[in-house]
């Protein structure tokens, strides 16, 4: 890393880490989170950086030399289609395979992959449930995980173990595994890779050191599906109370040793489903923040980053977001009040966000820079707001996309 690219990583970890502590920064940090506007920005397309990272690479090398966030993306949100076709995916459907068209974004497709009956399975041992019931379910090539069982293993209890083993369906689904195991491993070395390039070539620090979601999210997104969770919380309460329970000890432990084995700080935490449309307040409260909350506590009393990326409305959640502990968290917005965020959160948490998708993709020039200084000077006052999309970024136009970068980089200047 030569001195120059040495002092621009240097330079913009600071004014990220200022903000992040409430400090005022030199100025407001960029920090959007991409997803397709840089390969759409590159030329390339979805089917495309799936089939092969390396084309992904190539699409956000060019949106670095040009637009110079304070922190970045590699292409991790571009999972390789290869592994996917290895294991069968059946809650997942992307460009080049199920959907046609080359550049339309991949979706996801929620189901009851635990079954209404099934809670006291799951809170007896989740290793089990997740090895003969969810993975057969959510990979059509793994099935043969259904008949492992390594609980009752002791003394000769190991032939029966190991007697599963030669079975044809165990054995082609440990097949299906290790060469999307091989797969992954090169993905993840190429990531790894990447990362070192943004850092010494582009002088950008990574994003993220790993990933986590509200554990009441954990549950709904891939276990009992939007629906089915809502039901639950009046037909199963005290059982979908446990099992979140589990959940929550476990998925803190895993963020914290994920992110430290990174030697980076920052976790996404993403959400979903608290949002002030989906629940009351009666519900939010017991069923979605007590969880929430101890995963954003320890993960911060750990030294590293809660970047809560809080999807949807939360109007009337913000005084809860105050529950946590100061100076350590960032909440990214889509749709809320900012200044009313600004007026409630500006002594515990940086805030960040809300320029919306919409106005980027359809909207003028203008109004984007006006929409910019609002929150500029509205949020930047004192430190503690960095500048985002209300969403991850895909479609928008390039003209304003980079008035929102030649805007904050002027217009967001504090000393």
């Amino acid at each position: 890393m030569g001195n120059d690219i040495k002092m621009q990583y240097e330079s913009r970890l600071k004014r990220f880490n200022d903000s992040v502590s409430l400090k005022e920064p030199d100025r407001v940090p960029l920090i959007p989170v991409t997803h397709g506007f840089p390969i759409h920005y590159a030329g390339g397309t979805y089917s495309e950086c799936m089939a092969d990272w390396e084309a992904a690479g190539r699409c956000l090398d060019i949106y670095y030399k040009d637009f110079k966030p304070d922190i970045g993306w590699d292409p991790v949100q571009w999972y390789p289609a290869k592994y996917l076709e290895e294991v069968g995916i059946t809650w997942f459907r992307w460009p080049g395979k199920q959907i046609e068209e080359p550049n339309v974004m991949y979706q996801y497709i929620e189901d009851e992959y635990m079954k209404e009956n099934e809670y006291s399975e799951a809170i007896h041992d989740m290793t089990k449930f997740m090895m003969n019931k969810w993975v057969p379910r959510s990979f059509s090539k793994l099935g043969g995980f259904s008949k492992l069982d390594f609980r009752n293993s002791m003394w000769f209890g190991h032939m029966a173990t190991l007697a599963s083993f030669g079975l044809p369906e165990v054995q082609s689904s440990l097949k299906a595994a290790m060469a999307a195991g091989e797969n992954l491993l090169a993905w993840f070395d190429y990531l790894a890779k990447y990362d070192e390039k943004m850092e010494t070539e582009f002088g950008i620090p990574v994003a993220y050191a790993t990933f986590a979601f509200a554990p009441f999210d954990m549950i709904g997104d891939t276990l009992r599906g939007t629906l089915g969770i809502l039901y639950d919380i009046n037909d199963h309460g005290e059982e979908l109370l446990e099992l979140i329970d589990k959940v929550t000890d476990y998925a803190i432990k895993d963020a914290i040793d994920a992110a430290k084995a990174t030697g980076r700080k920052n976790v996404w935490m993403w959400l979903h489903k608290g949002l002030d449309s989906f629940m009351s307040d009666e519900v939010f409260k017991t069923f979605y923040w007590p969880s929430l909350r101890k995963m954003i506590t320890e993960i911060a009393q750990a030294g590293l980053t809660p970047m809560v990326y809080v999807e949807g409305k939360y109007d009337t959640r913000l005084s809860y977001l105050t529950e946590v502990p100061k100076s350590k968290v960032v909440y990214l917005f889509e749709d809320v009040d900012m200044g009313n965020a600004k007026k409630i959160l500006k002594d515990t948490a940086c805030i960040a966000g809300n320029v919306p998708n919409t106005m980027l993709a359809f909207g003028k020039k203008q109004e984007v820079v006006d929409y910019c200084k609002w929150l500029i000077d509205t949020c930047a006052p004192g430190g503690g707001y960095m500048m985002d999309t209300s969403a991850t970024l895909d479609e928008a136009k390039t003209e304003n996309v980079i008035a929102m970068f030649e805007t904050t980089k002027t217009y967001g200047k504090r000393k």
